[in-house]
């Protein structure tokens, strides 16, 4: 029997538990714990209430509770949660931010982020040529 789809896997990493290194994955992510490093994924990133990442995010989706320290950049939905702390720039195509959510520093929205992603495939390109 051939399986023709791939399920994307769930990773978790969870309270008191500390990563250093970046992760990259096609699947979610849930953060509960500590990661010192990046995070690149194709799927959604979710940052629990006690999770700190210190490390630039790429990701589709992300609902942030905790803590942020770098550069995230979301292509679709940013939701920032009440309990919040995001120190470093935005990239997203839409972004939500409850009451009580703490960021400083810059917000890039919209339109803005295909330009971004166009100008980074052109500079790859210009490094290979």
């Amino acid at each position: 029997m051939k399986k023709e789809e791939t399920i994307a896997a769930v990773n978790m990493i969870g309270v008191g538990t500390v990563i250093t290194g970046d992760v990259y994955s096609k699947g979610d992510i849930r953060v509960d714990g500590t990661l010192k490093g990046s995070v690149i994924t194709e799927g959604k990133v979710v940052l629990g209430r006690e999770g700190v990442i210190e490390g630039d995010i790429e990701c589709s989706t992300a609902d942030i509770s905790g803590t942020i320290k770098a550069k995230i950049t979301v292509s679709q939905l940013l939701l920032l949660k009440t309990s919040a702390k995001l120190n470093g720039d935005i990239i997203t195509n839409k972004l939500s931010i409850e009451p009580g959510a703490e960021f400083t520093g810059s917000c890039s929205m919209g339109a803005i982020i295909k330009d971004i992603k166009h100008a980074e495939k052109q500079e790859k390109q210009e490094k290979t040529a």
